[in-house]
């Protein structure tokens, strides 16, 4: 193809090929899944784009596919002209023909990899990260339209690259994940109480609370041991064993094999010799290992400000108690300390 004006079209067109498809690519990745969700509701387009974003793994085959494309048509179309017409151009500066053949392979392959590199790669992939969601929505219908012609073909080779993957042990996700991890939530907390933009206090309570995720109960059982009454026993037991330790809420039984639970507040209104079995709740048992976020939904649904946590290995023995109490100075430490 020796045109100019027909290379200079086709290059142009395939420039702008590389750039849909990198730009494609790279906002659909960026883009938060929450806001395309927010704006599928008035946008066909972003419609478009959050199905896209539900088969990430087929949309960056057909990325690929595009980009590859792309790339072999310039070295197909766009180097062998260029080189064609600087070739005789340093010939007739007097240089020696297999001089000005290399000379014009090379500095064509600098021109036709520079237009690429920048125009066709680089300057769409900072669009894309600068505005992800816009790009993704501006994008996405013709996309949706090159997926649905290619879909069989792409479809064969994210079947290949998800084979390669399952033999290293890899499982493949269609779909980025929303949202950050708490780890990374974490890091970010510390940094930003490091160089100064997080106070301390509120550093601290967010830390507890991302703690929550990855705390068992075991980690927050009170060392000290339960306070219990026996079997049997009087209103005037519990209000004794409420007066010398503080505890509101007093086990029924063996400490270690507790079989109910009595509030001092419901012995008020009785008779010191009253029984309290007939004042005694059942009791929430949680193994040890259970996660506090867990844990705190339990107590929520049942109602239940108290939880006796248990040996994993043996749920009838008691290793201690948990309070929503105790939860909540893990999570605002500064209030333990100033009460």
């Amino acid at each position: 193809m020796e045109n100019p004006v027909v290379v200079a079209v086709a290059t142009v067109v395939i420039i702008a090929a590389s750039a849909f498809f990198v730009a494609v690519e790279f906002a659909l990745m960026a883009a938060k899944r929450h806001r395309l969700e927010d704006a599928a509701a008035e946008s066909r387009s972003a419609r478009a784009a959050l199905r896209s974003s539900s088969e990430l793994t087929v949309l960056l085959a057909g990325s690929q596919l595009g980009i590859t494309v792309c790339v072999l048509a310039l070295g197909a179309i766009t180097k062998p002209a260029v080189h064609h017409w600087l070739t005789p151009l340093f010939a007739d500066w007097g240089a020696a023909y297999w001089m000005a053949d290399v000379a014009g392979f090379v500095l064509a392959l600098i021109v036709v990899t520079f237009l690429h590199l920048v125009v066709g790669e680089m300057a769409p992939k900072s669009w894309a990260i600068a505005h992800p969601e816009r790009s993704a929505t501006l994008l996405a219908i013709p996309m949706r339209g090159f997926m649905w012609l290619t879909r069989p073909l792409l479809r064969a080779l994210n079947n290949a690259a998800n084979w390669c993957l399952h033999r290293v042990g890899v499982d493949a996700v269609n779909e980025v994940a929303s949202g950050q991890d708490p780890g990374a939530l974490r890091q970010l907390v510390e940094h930003s109480a490091n160089v100064g933009a997080l106070d301390a206090s509120y550093s601290r309570q967010l830390s507890g609370a991302l703690e929550l995720e990855t705390l068992t109960l075991g980690d927050l059982v009170r060392a000290t041991p339960p306070t219990a009454v026996p079997v049997g026993a009087r209103v005037a037991d519990v209000q004794e064993a409420s007066r010398r330790t503080g505890h509101l809420r007093i086990l029924v039984g063996e400490a270690d094999h507790a079989v109910g639970v009595v509030h001092v507040r419901d012995t008020l209104e009785e008779p010191v010799g009253t029984a309290v079995d007939g004042l005694t709740r059942p009791l929430l048992r949680l193994p040890a290992d259970t996660k506090v976020y867990a844990a705190l939904a339990r107590m929520r649904e049942t109602s239940n400000q108290l939880a006796v946590v248990t040996d994993p290995a043996d749920p009838s023995r008691v290793r201690g108690l948990v309070t929503v109490a105790d939860l909540l100075r893990r999570l605002f430490p500064l209030r333990e300390q100033s009460a």
